[in-house]
């Protein structure tokens, strides 16, 4: 029998902690043990009632207590924990952590821990964006604790951007798949634009940021699946725990993801240029006459892994950028590329798609089966998708059990 799970869950104050009832419900419906330990600020937000109602065990406070203390529990509950989750983190709660502060029962539980400790930041925007508060987040990824998100959207507050705690659903994924990991799994997601060089100073390009096939991968990795990212010119901020491969051009995007198949799982994400021109090896200039630019298809990357007898992924998932027309044309690319999926999505609205945070897309199987998620986060986009690929290997496997 499989052995229970078990999750000390620390809640520290913000408005956003009322939401976490929904997570301990979850937790414990799925036979996953949870213990929890309340700030004062978070008493402020949910009682020790109703969280020792949900979770079936008591709840500590942020405080020695001098007759609990006779057992050590700041050490205990470290070592009874499989995971340690703090949600929502506080920018205060995050600076302590970072610095290694041990000024109370819950900084010295962290320093004791031997455990993964994952944390859901909430914080107004400005001070998700400090400075301080990056360096200190910079401090914790560097020691491999794992922070799941936070989102893009309105807060608390009244204004608008980062500093969202992650979904409940989004936090639950990440904590299930830590716990189901699948290892035995491997994949590659291409992101990001590729740049084919005119002369030395100017490309051709688009608009792509990289960051919905980022969030593919990270949410990968974070589902214990073999992941490696192949990366084209991106700004983005990528974690230390993704194993990555950076290349500019078409061509360099495709000799890397021949270089890493075979794999079970390919996802296309990146936006490949599909054309290139023979580049000059010196700045061209002005002049009165016309200028041409002669250009040659590259190879498609998608079509190629889709193709390919021997080295053929189980799932190829490609991505479909249209302006009109969605789902005709990704109907039509599903088709002309021989891959599993299609994920389309609408990148003449600003709001979503490239150069957004946001997204919204449609997944398109074989046999036309059309499902779609609406507006949200990348980072949300990312773990639907992902769920539904580990179902479907899950589904797969059964089928050949039996």
């Amino acid at each position: 029998m499989e052995k229970t799970k078990k999750i000390l869950l620390i809640i520290t104050g913000g408005i956003a902690a009322y939401k976490i009832l929904d997570l301990i419900r979850s937790f414990v419906s799925q036979n996953i043990e949870v213990k929890t330990i309340l700030t004062k600020t978070a008493e402020e937000f949910v009682t020790p009632l109703s969280i020792s109602s949900l979770s079936k065990n008591k709840v500590y406070r942020n405080q020695f207590d001098i007759n609990e203390e006779a057992e050590m529990d700041h050490i205990a509950l470290s070592r009874w924990a499989d995971l340690i989750l703090i949600a929502p983190a506080t920018a205060n709660i995050i600076e302590n952590i970072a610095n290694g502060s041990a000024n109370d029962f819950i900084n010295t539980i962290i320093l004791a821990s031997n455990k993964k400790i994952f944390l859901a930041p909430a914080m107004n925007v400005k001070m998700w964006e400090n400075e301080a508060t990056q360096i200190n987040v910079t401090k914790l990824e560097s020691r491999n604790f794992i922070l799941i998100g936070p989102s893009i959207g309105q807060l608390a507050c009244g204004e608008y951007g980062e500093g969202r705690m992650a979904s409940i659903n989004e936090i639950e994924f990440t904590i299930k798949n830590h716990f189901n990991k699948n290892k035995k799994l491997k994949a590659l997601v291409t992101a990001g634009p590729t740049r084919e060089y005119i002369d030395p100073v100017r490309y051709i390009s688009n608009e792509s940021s990289g960051l919905q096939g980022y969030q593919l991968a990270k949410k990968m990795n974070e589902a214990g699946i073999q992941t490696k990212l192949i990366l084209g010119p991106s700004k983005i901020k990528v974690d230390q725990g993704i194993d990555i491969v950076r290349v500019t051009t078409a061509n360099e995007m495709l000799d890397a993801v021949k270089e890493n198949l075979p794999v079970d799982i390919a996802i296309f994400a990146a936006a490949v240029a599909d054309f290139r021109t023979n580049q000059k090896d010196f700045k061209i200039k002005k002049n009165n006459d016309e200028l041409s630019i002669k250009l040659h298809e590259n190879k498609d990357i998608l079509k190629f892994v889709s193709t390919h007898n021997s080295l053929r992924p189980k799932l190829v998932v490609g991505f479909a950028a249209e302006t009109n027309d969605i789902i005709k044309f990704a109907k039509d690319k599903l088709g002309k590329k021989h891959c599993d999926w299609i994920i389309a999505n609408d990148v003449s609205d600003k709001s979503i798609g490239f150069n957004s945070h946001n997204n919204e897309v449609s997944i398109i199987q074989k046999g036309n089966d059309i499902e779609k998620i609406t507006k949200r986060d990348k980072a949300e986009v990312a773990s639907i998708l992902v769920k539904k690929i580990l179902k479907k290997f899950s589904v797969n496997e059964n089928k050949s059990l039996n």
